[in-house]
């Protein structure tokens, strides 16, 4: 396969990826209000941090308020990292590489971007925001899955497989990162019943709430959170588990052998977490840490897969979208 065309695949997969994250985070935030106390003012600039926006937020706007932050992170096509922009970029990636990819799939992508595009107006409203961004979800659902039902597992699926695992890793550590951080700083000043509130929110933009309480048989917890998050190696969206399914692609992949080993260095160091004393000595450093692993496995599967200088690899850099 040529390293373009593998490329896209990966991209593709990353893409897809993110466009779910984006609107299951969106809808979320929106859920919150429901559960905060009357005159605590929904965190919406959490939903800029997490993607790394923040500054280039700042650049176009002066208010943080509720309708400004959904419009920029859904339908601002000039943000590359909003959900318009990274939906369309998974449609010109699926075209480019249309025949690899099953029939089925292709069109999913297509109407995905279609639907996405024609009926954003209503999540700027709070009446359908709900219901746009569950079809959202449903429909990267439906694509996921048709991928695994109607795609030989071959080398273009393990790079789509690639591309949606290190995204999911990615996406899980900054919702930790943004999210629990700011807890554990103020989990002597919230009171018991918003602390609670706000973890079960840093689940749920994980879809890991249900598993989690079937799982973890105790209340909703900064300790048992954070554990289920990083180690729990049979939750789809737990890094462990990601960084495994990273591990069985670069097996079946050529030339992985690169890859397998700063994998097998990130899963022995997440095995090995001691997480009530990283949660005294400071979350915010571990998951630094953690993100500059993931960011450079990115970096490994470029060079090893895609390009072959370190020039190509700059550009690679430049090329892709701000998180």
């Amino acid at each position: 396969m040529l390293s373009r065309v593998a490329e896209r695949m990966y991209w593709m997969g990353r893409y897809i990826e993110r466009a779910e994250n984006i609107a299951r985070l969106v809808n979320v935030s929106a859920s919150l209000q429901l559960d905060l106390p009357r005159g605590v003012k929904p965190p919406w600039h959490t939903l800029t941090d997490i993607m790394d926006l923040t500054e280039e937020f700042l650049v176009k706007h002066t208010n943080d308020d509720e309708r400004t932050i959904i419009r920029f992170m859904l339908a601002d096509e000039k943000n590359p990292s909003s959900l318009l922009s990274v939906v369309a970029m998974a449609r010109e990636n699926a075209r480019c590489t249309r025949e690899i990819l099953p029939t089925e799939v292709f069109e999913l992508i297509t109407e995905l971007n279609f639907f996405a595009r024609k009926e954003v107006g209503q999540a700027l409203a709070r009446s359908g925001r709900h219901k746009y961004l569950y079809s959202i979800v449903n429909q990267c659902h439906q694509i996921t899955g048709a991928l695994l039902g109607t795609m030989s597992h071959d080398l273009g699926y393990g790079y789509i497989r690639l591309g949606r695992n290190i995204e999911r890793a990615d996406m899980t550590t900054r919702i930790l990162d943004v999210g629990s951080t700011r807890l554990l700083a103020k989990s002597n000043e919230l009171p018991e019943t918003y602390n609670t509130a706000l973890w079960m929110s840093v689940l749920r933009s994980i879809s890991a709430y249900q598993m989690y309480r079937q799982h973890v048989l105790d209340r909703v917890n900064s300790k048992d959170v954070v554990e289920f998050l990083l180690k729990d190696s049979h939750f789809p969206r737990s890094v462990a588990h990601c960084i495994d399914e990273l591990k069985a692609c670069c097996v079946m992949l050529p030339r992985g052998d690169g890859p397998q080993r700063l994998l097998a260095t990130i899963s022995r160091n997440i095995g090995e977490l001691d997480v009530p004393a990283m949660l005294d000595d400071g979350l915010h450093e571990y998951i630094d840490s953690l993100q500059l692993d993931i960011a450079a496995m990115h970096d490994d599967i470029v060079k090893t897969w895609f390009s072959f200088d370190h020039a190509t690899l700059r550009l690679a850099r430049t090329n892709e979208p701000s998180r």
